[in-house]
């Protein structure tokens, strides 16, 4: 299909500006809702960088798809914008799957397309994470290596690092240097709101945003690398006795 110049130009001024922020208000991209061609283009410019458009409420995102997308935030930028300062990739492994956790709350497990509630307490969702590492524990040390082959998640590094977080201190003042469970949640919980797609509502309580709900439903699923992992993690059961792995000390 043949494009005139002025097209190009004021789709690839479209393309820019999500390139550049990451949203944009739908008002300020009337062209892209009102002309085909441009809107064309600029999916177009999006699916060369690994991106895709979403239309949520008054905004437009581009969300990246791959981690060969150059817009994917990298483990290094997680470390260094969004953990402390002394975190190892074992930090973020342990990100990775309590983000899994948290929007398996909302989804019943990854049954369902649909939301089933509408908010969780911080403390439910790091008991959902605490079931899921003692899970687990319940493998043995050759099990979790086999699993980490498969899935290409460091079962082993995931559980060492929830154990190394110190519960002890759950019950004393939260501070920024605290090295707990629920600090490291909230680090999480920070991390997802500035991603915008968790937010606060008060009395501890966090909701999904209708840019995570549109990303969860369209994309997050739907991925068959995303699958597996999901139904593995939500497959976990505690088993009888709580065998713990033999590579942790009581």
């Amino acid at each position: 299909m043949l494009y005139e110049q002025e097209q190009v130009i004021q789709a690839f001024k479209i393309y820019s500006t999500l390139a550049i922020n990451g949203k944009a208000f739908k008002e300020d991209l009337r062209l892209y809702l009102a002309d085909d061609s441009i809107r064309g283009l600029v999916d177009q410019f999006a699916k060369e960088v690994d991106c895709t458009l979403l239309l949520v409420g008054d905004l437009i995102y581009m969300i990246p798809l791959s981690i060969n997308s150059p817009y994917h935030i990298s483990n290094e930028t997680i470390k260094e914008k969004h953990l402390p300062s002394r975190a190892v990739n074992a930090d973020i492994y342990m990100m990775y799957v309590a983000i899994i956790i948290l929007f398996g709350e909302f989804y019943d497990s990854y049954q369902t397309t649909e939301a089933t509630r509408d908010f969780i307490k911080m403390e439910d969702w790091l008991n959902s994470v605490n079931d899921k590492i003692l899970s687990l524990k319940g493998y043995d040390e050759k099990e979790l290596m086999e699993l980490e082959r498969k899935y290409e998640y460091n079962w082993l590094a995931i559980v060492d690092k929830w154990d190394a977080l110190d519960d002890i201190k759950e019950n004393v003042q939260q501070t920024a240097r605290t090295i707990s469970r629920m600090s490291f949640m909230n680090i999480v919980k920070r991390f997802l709101e500035k991603q915008e797609l968790i937010e606060g509502i008060g009395n501890n309580e966090i909701q999904l945003t209708e840019k995570a709900k549109a990303i969860i439903q369209r994309y997050y699923m739907e991925l068959e690398y995303n699958r597996e992992i999901l139904e593995f993690i939500y497959s976990l059961e505690e088993k009888e006795g709580d065998v713990i792995a033999s590579h942790i000390q009581d």
